[in-house]
């Protein structure tokens, strides 16, 4: 779901200690309003990943009108399918930051789930590294489970929309 400005703002205030010189990785990029934002506040890089070649192609264009080109690389892929093909297409091994902003509803209006399994994706491939965060935004009844080993440690709320903040869990002493 395209991510509104208020959200943007406020989730990126609470990120600025993390922003600085982050990999920073979009699924769901649509139109890459996140990354793009990531990018304008620090980041070192971004990756951009959707499945719509045509916001792919505006993204790279507003990429090269920011003089961003050379920070940031999009991709098409399905965040619901393996995403092992990531670092090697970002260049980059891992990500400090990771952002998932999937739609909540179908054509039809129907309602999705896709946090919970992207999430799933992101660990099986290993693309969020030590101390990394992954934020996730969904529905306010979409139920999101951390994948093992992390756990959510706050939750924004805007409206209909909550921003999950995911980290690594510490280890039981």
């Amino acid at each position: 779901k395209p991510i509104s400005s208020r959200i943007k703002k406020s989730v990126f205030d609470i990120l600025r200690p993390w922003l600085g010189e982050a990999r920073f990785l979009d699924m769901y990029a649509g139109t890459g309003a996140v990354g793009l934002e990531a990018l304008s506040r620090g980041a070192a890089s971004c990756f951009f990943v959707d499945r719509d070649k045509r916001c792919l192609a505006v993204i790279d264009q507003n990429l090269a009108a920011l003089g961003l080109a050379a920070k940031g690389r999009t991709a098409y892929g399905d965040a619901l399918q393996d995403l092992s093909w990531i670092p090697f297409r970002a260049g980059v091994s891992t990500f400090d930051l990771i952002y998932l902003g999937p739609p909540y509803r179908d054509e039809e209006n129907r309602p999705l789930a896709f946090s919970t399994p992207t999430l799933a994706r992101i660990a099986e491939a290993g693309l969020a590294a030590d101390g990394a965060l992954i934020l996730v935004q969904h529905h306010v009844k979409e139920d999101v489970a951390a994948p093992a080993g992390w756990e959510n440690f706050r939750r924004e709320k805007y409206g209909d929309t909550y921003v999950d903040f995911l980290r690594r869990a510490a280890a039981p002493a």
